[in-house]
């Protein structure tokens, strides 16, 4: 694991205040770009439960935001993020779907969700260590 996962881990392992997917996977690269946790954790408050409508994944999104604030925003790359998230999810990516699925095959949702902050994180850090960025 790397520093940037094990962070991811630790914010999702505290269960008070709880942690959405999208803080979780966000709050991990803030410091990077001179940001407290605090600030991310409030920036992405939003993000858990799919925008808290149950469309595009929180994690998705924390993990958006994380490649932006990086200056990472070219559409190729954000299309290739997107696409190797989806391929590992049989093109879901809205977070409603996402849990009906897992639920469907009998699996707990926050592990489920713990797990795809950790991907979310992994993708991201790839990226930006891919152009030097971390």
């Amino acid at each position: 694991m790397s520093k940037y996962t094990e962070r991811a881990a630790e914010i999702r392992a505290i269960v008070e205040p709880h942690y959405n997917c999208g803080q979780g996977t966000a709050m991990p690269f803030a410091e990077g770009k001179g940001l407290s946790e605090e600030t991310m954790r409030d920036l992405c408050a939003n993000f858990g439960s799919g925008l808290k409508r149950k469309s595009n994944c929180g994690a998705l999104t924390g993990a958006i935001t994380i490649l932006g604030l990086y200056g990472v925003n070219d559409q190729e790359t954000i299309d290739d993020f997107y696409k190797a998230f989806a391929d590992n999810h049989d093109g879901m990516m809205d977070c409603g779907a996402l849990v009906a699925d897992n639920e469907a095959k009998g699996n707990a949702q926050k592990p489920f969700c713990d797990g795809l902050v950790i991907e979310c994180v992994e993708l991201v850090e790839a990226i930006l260590k891919e152009r030097n960025l971390i």
